[in-house]
């Protein structure tokens, strides 16, 4: 029960969370209308992707250090995981846009940037797929991964806020405040963030004990 009680709050979290998502009353602003539901999936999925690729730079740290396969084992599903997560985001920030924007990709500064720093995190896995020496592999990936980090912090947070973008929280627009994020929604809001970011992980931690076991098996 102590290894599962977190599963357990994650799962109850995301079932909380999209059934009080559709069922709590929101705040109905102009062009956003009921859309505005999506806040509770859209923005935790990237959340999720973000805490995991933060897993991943840590293992590839230590990796460096450690020369352990199985730090390099945690960095690589830790990314695998989070690139889910990383095009659940895409999808259901299209889908907000196609109903709010009027087309699934308006080439948005954020929408823009987000797309590049998925595709760092596939040129990740492309790199690795590159290189048949294991300690090569393993070193030369977690160097990259090092570097793509901050690559996607800045391709996130720093880039689009220093030009106009229709998505809240950059370029002036307001994000996370009485406009557009109520105490009712908050109910919804940080709950999700908290759940997905659990299942992220659970779903992680199963990825990676399923990668150990083939290995052993080689």
């Amino acid at each position: 029960m102590q290894k599962t009680w977190w599963k357990i709050l994650g799962s109850f979290l995301v079932v909380y969370t999209t059934v009080a998502g559709f069922l709590l009353e929101v705040p109905h602003l102009n062009i956003l209308n009921e859309t505005i539901r999506n806040l509770y999936f859209h923005v935790p999925m990237w959340f999720s992707m973000i805490v995991l690729f933060s897993i991943s730079i840590f293992y590839s740290v230590k990796y460096l250090s450690s020369k352990n396969e199985v730090d390099d084992l945690k960095a690589v599903e830790a990314i695998n995981t989070g690139i889910i997560f990383g095009v659940l985001g895409l999808v259901t920030g299209a889908i907000w846009a196609k109903y709010t924007w009027g087309q699934f990709w308006s080439s948005d500064p954020k929408q823009n940037f987000a797309a590049i720093a998925m595709l760092l995190y596939f040129a990740y896995l492309i790199l690795r797929n590159a290189i048949d020496e294991e300690q090569k592999r393993a070193k030369i990936s977690a160097i990259y991964n090092i570097f793509a980090f901050p690559m996607m912090v800045v391709l996130l947070f720093v880039l689009p806020r220093l030009q106009s973008s229709l998505h809240p929280g950059n370029g002036g627009n307001p994000g996370f405040n009485s406009y557009d994020l109520d105490s009712r929604m908050r109910m919804v809001f940080y709950p999700a963030c908290i759940g997905w970011i659990i299942i992220g992980y659970w779903i992680y931690s199963i990825r990676f004990r399923t990668r150990l076991l083939e290995n052993k098996e080689l």
